[in-house]
């Protein structure tokens, strides 16, 4: 047992939850205080942009624990409470009510933010981010049949609210400035198959644009349309902004912390300072299953890194061997995507890309760095292993749906 009396988690989100619940686990008695700067619970984000953005599921459902958890456990929730610094020399942190906190061990959680956008325009009433609750209550409020909608983004939040957008009856447009939606991750071969999902939606996706402003409508300080640099004017009622997310390094950056894309951990969370951890979106974090650093901003990686995270600020050994992953839902279109792919890898691709039913892989070499399986089911488990064995693989075998995935690594 670490000597540890006091644990001071900031951030209220997936990764400060599981990690409180994994500091309990572990047997840890002492004090845990976790700051959430939000008035709500802790809880999961991938409903804001699914079943609970289509009002599919409650708020309840979104909690990482039901709210008499953290009294059962013994953990002060200290909701709407934000921290503004850190002193690491007297071991304090200073909240945002002014009150001061001591820590023995430290961890941040503090996640990432929308990248704000800074078209003129863009701080018009109807302008909206999704990030939060409240971001997807306010969206879903405007989400009404026959409303505009203009998506600026075409990242798999944009595409996840496109989605919903239609189902709501909505008119949606999608603007992406690149060749394909989500071309920087997937590539633009398997960009052009979601682009073409959601045409065939009726949504309409313009990708090789440029936005040149946000305008308002006729004499109000709301959206009214989207001017592009072509000329071309959308009517919008309502405009998201999905251009992606920076992680929320302010208080690591201060107080002195190794930042580059994000904190700067061990694959346990161990940042510059030994009494001062850090995990979730905004952790650039070891991953031996990978053999490299990654920040990714993934469900999972919140989810499990926290179990390793917690031993190591207990002193304990506690390898992480998972991947990275992450899903989606969109219409009639489920994925899972495991690993990491470059943007140089070669994708090979087995299955019926135009029926989106396949499952691609990322390859490095002769290495296989990623998988992606689309509306083709339990094959994770093998998409994983073939990743992690770093084994190098036949091309043909890979491709070949009638080879099982396991069976594609040479000999």
């Amino acid at each position: 047992m670490t000597t540890s009396d006091q644990i001071v988690i900031v951030g209220g989100g997936l990764a400060g939850a599981k990690s409180a619940e994994a500091l309990r686990d572990e047997g840890y008695t002492g004090r845990i205080v976790l700051f959430a700067a939000e008035s709500h619970a802790p809880y999961e984000r991938p409903p804001l942009s699914k079943a609970y953005l289509k009002g599919e599921s409650p708020v309840a459902d979104t909690l990482v624990h039901p709210e008499g958890w953290y009294v059962d456990h013994d953990v002060e929730l200290r909701l709407g409470t934000g921290v503004t610094a850190i002193e690491r020399t007297d071991h304090q942190v200073v909240a945002t009510d002014g009150s001061r906190t001591a820590y023995d061990t430290l961890l941040l959680a503090t996640g990432a933010s929308p990248r704000h956008s800074d078209l003129p325009g863009a701080d018009l009433g109807g302008v909206l981010y999704l990030r939060t609750i409240d971001d997807s209550d306010r969206l879903r409020a405007a989400l009404v049949k026959d409303a505009d909608v203009v998506i600026i983004g075409g990242g798999w939040i944009g595409l996840e609210a496109a989605s919903a957008a239609h189902e709501a009856g909505a008119h949606v447009t999608v603007l992406e400035m690149a060749g394909q939606p989500l071309a920087g991750v997937l590539g633009v071969e398997l960009g052009a198959v979601f682009a073409q999902l959601h045409r065939d939606h009726d949504v309409d996706v313009r990708t090789g644009v440029t936005v040149a402003g946000i305008d308002p409508g006729e004499g109000t300080h709301k959206v009214g349309s989207v001017r592009l640099e072509d000329g071309t004017t959308l009517a919008a009622d309502v405009v998201l902004i999905g251009i992606g997310a920076t992680p929320n390094t302010d208080l690591a950056v201060s107080s002195g912390l190794d930042v580059d894309n994000g904190i700067l951990v061990d694959a346990q969370g161990r940042t510059s300072d030994p009494d001062v951890f850090a995990v979730g979106d905004v952790a650039n974090a070891e991953t031996p299953a990978l053999g490299m650093r990654v920040r990714v901003e993934h469900w999972a990686n919140a989810l499990d890194r926290p179990a390793s995270v917690a031993k190591g600020m207990l002193g304990r050994k506690g390898d992480f061997d998972k991947l990275p992953f992450f899903y989606s839902d969109q219409y009639d279109l489920g994925l899972e995507y495991s690993g990491h792919g470059g943007p140089d890898d070669e994708v090979v691709v087995r299955g019926d890309l135009s029926g989106r039913e396949f499952v691609a892989f990322w390859l490095d070499g002769d290495r296989v760095t990623a998988g992606m399986n689309v509306n083709v089911w339990d094959v994770q488990d093998d998409i994983q292993e073939l990743i992690s064995s770093r084994a190098a693989v036949d091309r043909d075998k890979l491709a070949d749906p009638d080879v099982p995935i396991k069976d594609a690594a040479r000999a």
